[in-house]
């Protein structure tokens, strides 16, 4: 669970992190992509383990807002399923020319 969830902030924080404060941005670097432990990075800025774990949860509040409304990370998703399936359908020579055209089209309308 906590490989899966650190896996999901760091995609919404590619996401979505020119939507955050410098602040935010450093210390969600720090925690999820650089692996330092909240006393490292309260060590680092001079604050309390306290307010950097709750600046990470907030932001993570944040991030996680973003995706219920644009959404980009599911997008994402959605489109390399598609993408897989195509490139499964042109190297099978049974696949039809239709059912190649119509997963070019799912993949259009996930933008």
């Amino acid at each position: 669970m906590l490989l899966e969830k650190t896996t999901r902030m760091n995609f919404l924080f590619d996401f979505y992190q020119a939507l955050l404060t410098d602040k935010q941005r450093s210390y969600m670097e720090l925690y999820y992509l650089d692996d330092h432990s909240l006393g490292e990075i309260a060590e680092s800025y001079k604050v309390s383990r306290q307010a950097v774990y709750d600046n990470i949860r907030r932001t993570e509040a944040m991030l996680e807002e973003y995706e219920d409304k644009l959404n980009l990370f599911e997008k994402f998703g959605k489109r390399q399923q598609i993408i897989e399936k195509l490139t499964k359908a042109i190297k099978d020579e049974n696949t039809t020319i239709e059912e190649r055209l119509s997963l070019i089209n799912e993949l259009k309308e996930t933008d």
